[in-house]
């Protein structure tokens, strides 16, 4: 069923998409890409820079010893994690397991799995106590219409309460609780008490995060604000090259707004004319007109296949070293004991 839905949602993005650019037409928006020029590939090069940050958020997530490996290699991981989001109907879901299993690999799961989990809290966390304190800085001040308004506190009210519930449940190791209740009860027993038993060492590595390490979680989030930034360079450097005019207020509520629509719209596979038709409907709100935003759009489409192939090249990358034995983690009374062992060796 479920892939039957993401089907349906995937041929109604794809189908929105083309009456959006049959609408503005085809060589209109081919002119607003001539403008952009080489261009292009800067705004795509900004993403990765903003990633750099993101991993550096990501290491105050992990494990001590998981902390210790080299940048490269977290980077590569984070990078083949967000590829499997894009290209695979898992939600958000699939590229965690992945990072999760680069990380583990040859070493603690359970450890790899604590950090991916943290990091996740700590990226939507970020994102929306960012979207959240700019729109009260800024949105107030471009003149937004008040169902807009309306649907960006509700939906952010919303998410804020289950991201706050995801921090407890995780500050207070119960991500097992219900297969641990349904193991008292004999529920499915021969089946749970495997994954009982891992998710109650993973609690109780989220519990000791939360208890010894208090300031890592500030400083992740901290460290994922300059990425976002990045963001609202790239929305500038954008409308400087296709000659659009706007206020700095108008560049950082077209990341904010965008950002927002992002995030609530996580269950459509990879945002298919969801991410476009938003730019185009955030753009015209501003005062800028829609083929500009439907560019935007396409170009941030554009930046996302690039870096989901780099981060495809990546998976084969890592895969193909720890087969061989040249990318391994492994753990010695829970210390980093060799960070990369050659097969050689």
């Amino acid at each position: 069923m479920k892939k039957y839905v993401h089907k349906i949602l995937i041929g109604l993005g794809f189908g929105l998409l083309a009456f959006m650019i049959w609408k503005l037409g085809p060589m209109e928006l081919y002119n607003e890409f001539a403008k952009m020029g080489w261009g292009l590939a800067i705004i795509v090069l900004i993403e990765g820079v903003a990633d750099v940050f993101h991993t550096m958020a990501w290491r105050f997530c992990l494990d001590r010893s998981h902390q210790r490996l080299p940048f490269s290699s977290l980077y590569l991981i984070r990078l083949a994690g967000t590829a499997i989001n894009y290209v695979t109907p898992t939600g958000t879901l699939g590229g965690e397991v992945i990072k999760g299993a680069l990380l583990g690999a040859e070493s603690s799961k359970t450890r790899a799995a604590s950090g991916v989990i943290i990091g996740k809290l700590s990226y939507v966390l970020a994102q929306l106590m960012f979207i959240a304190g700019g729109s009260v800085a800024i949105l107030w001040r471009v003149g937004l219409p008040v169902e807009l308004w309306v649907s960006l506190v509700v939906s952010s009210t919303i998410l804020g309460c289950g991201i706050i519930g995801f921090l407890l449940v995780q500050k207070y190791g119960k991500l097992g609780a219900i297969l641990r209740w349904l193991s008292g009860w004999r529920v499915g027993k021969k089946y749970l008490d495997k994954f009982t038993g891992i998710m109650n060492e993973v609690d109780e590595l989220l519990k000791d995060y939360y208890r010894e390490r208090p300031f890592d979680l500030p400083k992740s989030i901290l460290w994922h604000v300059p990425g976002f930034v990045c963001g609202i360079f790239q929305v500038w450097y954008f409308l400087y090259l296709v000659g659009a005019h706007a206020s700095p207020e108008s560049v950082a509520a077209i990341w904010f707004l965008g950002s927002w629509f992002d995030l609530v719209s996580f269950p459509v596979p990879a945002s298919i004319g969801i991410q476009e038709g938003s730019r185009l409907l955030i753009f015209d709100a501003l005062g800028l007109t829609k083929l500009q935003g439907l560019t935007f759009g396409l170009s941030l489409r554009i930046e996302q296949i690039f870096w989901a192939l780099a981060g495809m090249v990546s998976y084969s990358v890592i895969t193909w070293g720890q087969k061989r034995g040249k990318f391994v983690v492994k753990f010695d009374n829970g210390d980093l004991d060799k960070q990369v062992v050659n097969a050689s060796e």
